[in-house]
């Protein structure tokens, strides 16, 4: 039988990558995975004794609403108040999804058809490559971030352009400036902008990551993704919202109704309590990916990789180093990960123009990725990652 909406798509290339590290480890060797964007920093507390709490209740055990309860809407417009100066309408604006990649895919499915056509940066997320495609649009590529570009020259015109700042996985970061002239764009040319914020609360050294719906005329033409993902290190609870124009929004609920009830409501519950009572907890996740790229760009610094800090997101987006360049980026992920024991992702499986690099995920606490870097510049150096450490004089530096 052929599978025909997904014969086409791409290779999933990093379960080549995490194949070999569950090889490896069943080897007993230790392998440092910074590969999986996968949160390692506990959930608030208060968010979790909630959902203990709401759990034990019988009431909550029913099915919910698939748009959200009013509350848990109602608590995400509060917080676009207060940390990106926008004002919403829970009962036009906001709808909850279960997590931003379902919110995605779905919005995909309302706004595409074949013979749509979808702009998206590449590399990119793997699903705002794929999400268009499964909706049966083609999808153009934005090279090097010229979203604008891309825009003016694609035939026929655009119907969606995805956008993502702090963007996984090149960290790109946005001004309030580019997020308008894309807003003025989207007016000008007639398609709807997404904006994936998934790092909306991931950002260092003064950076604020901007709203696309702060934007002049952003709520007429803009919707965005938001999550407490990464920003609350909620990752398993599949929290996300789907936000922006009305018309929009109201058709992603649509569309919704028929699929899902929701997300289990007792996460809601302890959600709304996230999102009201933790509302410093980014700022504290925050912190330790600020200290945790810090010693993984000094570390890569001290093996002769030098990568420049970025600015967003809980990533660090490294060109392949010169002498192994030619390797291309997955079997230089796979090198890493036999001679370093360090799992990184490879480049390529972000999609086009994303070869020449690697991303490493800060998912681990610092003396493991102090430990990583120490087994890289052995590696950089050319002495295996299995040398005794009296052989390496640098070992413990």
């Amino acid at each position: 039988m052929e599978f025909r909406r997904v014969h086409d798509l791409p290779p999933y290339v990093f379960a080549t990558v995490d194949a070999l590290k569950r090889e490896l480890r069943r080897e007993g060797r230790d392998v440092i995975d910074l590969g999986f964007g996968n949160p390692d920093i506990p959930s608030p507390a208060i968010a979790v004794d909630k959902l203990c709490e709401a759990a034990r209740r019988p009431v909550n055990h029913r099915y919910s609403a698939s748009r959200g309860l009013p509350n848990l809407r109602a608590a995400v417009c509060e917080r676009y108040a207060s940390e990106f100066g926008v004002e919403l309408d829970p009962d036009r604006h906001v709808v909850s999804t279960i997590g931003a990649k379902e919110g995605l895919a779905h919005l995909m499915w309302v706004l595409l058809e074949p013979g749509d056509v979808a702009v998206v940066p590449s590399p990119s997320y793997p699903i705002h490559l794929v999400a268009p495609r499964l909706a049966g649009a083609t999808v153009l590529h934005a090279f090097d971030g010229d979203i604008e570009g891309a825009v003016v020259a694609a035939e026929p015109a655009p119907r969606v352009v995805i956008v993502s700042f702090p963007h996984n996985p090149t960290t790109r970061c946005a001004t309030p400036e580019l997020m308008q002239r894309l807003v003025d764009l989207a007016l000008e040319r007639g398609f709807v902008l997404v904006h994936d914020f998934a790092y909306a609360d991931v950002a260092f050294d003064g950076h604020k990551p901007p709203s696309i719906l702060a934007a002049d005329g952003g709520l007429e033409c803009a919707v965005e993704l938001y999550s407490l993902t990464k920003s609350f290190s909620m990752a398993g609870w599949r929290m996300g919202f789907t936000l922006g124009r009305p018309d929009v929004v109201a058709a992603l609920a649509k569309l919704k109704s028929y699929l899902d009830y929701g997300t289990f409501q007792p996460i809601q519950i302890a959600s709304i309590v996230a999102l009201r009572e933790a509302s410093d907890y980014p700022s504290e996740v925050c912190s330790i990916y600020e200290q945790r790229r810090d010693t993984l760009i000094a570390g890569l610094a001290r093996a002769g990789w030098e990568v420049v800090p970025p600015l967003g997101t809980m990533f660090v987006w490294a060109p392949i180093p010169e002498p192994f360049a030619e390797l291309g980026s997955l079997e230089f992920a796979l090198r890493l990960a036999r001679e370093a024991e360090v799992a990184v992702s490879p480049g390529v499986g972000f999609g086009e123009g994303g070869d020449g690099h690697v991303r490493f995920a800060l998912v681990e606490n610092e003396q493991r990725i102090l430990q990583a870097t120490r087994s890289i510049r052995r590696l950089l150096q050319g002495v295996h990652v299995g040398a005794p450490s009296d052989a390496d004089p640098t070992a413990a530096a």
